[in-house]
């Protein structure tokens, strides 16, 4: 029902900033809420930012809150996550994901659909 691909992952030193991309295709239902999460190695998956599709409610974890910031543009079924002053802990696999609710949600298993990862590194 949905398909995400990310993008907009790299190398880059701390302090410096990476735009993420999450291009989404099939079906988009007014209630599609998205999310943005990281999987650094030996750790769980962690919840970093979320958006509602359709009204562009945003949320966020406490480590990321005034650096990270994320949108969505409906016309081009695209939804971003801008990062700013990127420090090491930051560097993980990232993914994108979607749900069929407006319910603010940071579990994983509450996702459905997934991107296939895009790697941050972020160096000291």
């Amino acid at each position: 029902q949905v398909q995400l691909v990310e993008s907009g992952g790299g190398l880059v030193q701390a302090g410096g900033s990476l735009r993420l991309s999450c291009a989404a295709s099939g079906r988009t239902f007014s209630s599609l809420f998205m999310g943005w999460f990281r999987q650094a190695p030996g750790k769980e998956r962690e919840f970093v930012a979320a958006v509602t599709w359709s009204g562009g409610s945003t949320y966020y974890a406490d480590s990321v809150k005034g650096r990270f910031t994320i949108s969505r543009d409906n016309a081009k079924n695209t939804v971003f996550l801008q990062m700013n002053t990127l420090l090491p802990e930051d560097t993980a696999v990232y993914y994108c994901a979607a749900r069929l609710s407006t319910i603010p949600d940071m579990r994983p298993n509450s996702y459905a659909y997934w991107g296939q990862g895009t790697q941050v590194t972020v160096s000291s």
